[in-house]
């Protein structure tokens, strides 16, 4: 296992510092976590693919540590009423989403090989800028983050779940149509 991945295992076994700081209001505490956990992420990609070492682990371990962790941070967040629960509900739908047209793929015998879309980092981008104003906000007692930003983080979330779906539809559909045309095949009869 390289360095990008303990990177990203780094990233994940941060999680539970980050939780455990922000419910036991040490916000500052939180927020350096969370920053040494961002930094870890856009670390183990430049690692990667500045020593060409991407792996499948990788691949597969890097998304589910960004998921963990913003979920971790929208949930905790939430519990803590630093953002509305409406913002939570949408970015981890969209989660459950992708899981279970991932799931459905797999069953089906289709890899996928996913890969994130622009419109997927900039949903990213504003879940994290959320999570960040809510820690900001929180810190110096302020209410809640900035609404625009949390408004974005909900537009780009819905729309790269949509286009994460429709993918996942053309995905299938070409993948029942090569399927069907191996049984029609004269050779097969």
């Amino acid at each position: 296992m390289g360095l990008a991945n303990w990177l990203t295992v780094l990233r994940i076994v941060l999680i539970p510092v980050f939780v455990t700081l922000l419910v036991y209001k040490r916000p500052g505490w939180a927020l350096a976590v969370f920053a040494i956990a961002a930094f870890t992420d856009l670390l183990d990609g430049w690692v990667a693919r500045s020593r060409g070492k991407a792996s499948r682990l990788g691949a597969f371990l890097d998304p589910l540590a960004d998921k963990l962790l913003l979920t971790a941070s929208f949930v905790t967040l939430t519990y803590l009423k630093a953002v509305p629960f409406w913002i939570t509900a949408v970015v981890i739908s969209r989660d459950i989403v992708l899981v279970a047209g991932a799931l459905t793929m797999h069953v089906a015998g289709v890899r996928i090989y996913p890969r994130p879309t622009r419109v997927g980092k900039a949903a990213t981008f504003f879940q994290v800028l959320t999570v960040l104003t809510a820690m900001i906000a929180r810190w110096f007692g302020l209410p809640l983050g900035p609404p625009v930003v949390m408004w974005l983080a909900a537009l780009f979330t819905v729309a790269s779940g949509l286009q994460y779906l429709l993918q996942g539809m053309r995905v299938l559909n070409a993948a029942s149509a090569a399927e069907g045309d191996e049984s029609e095949s004269p050779l097969l009869r």
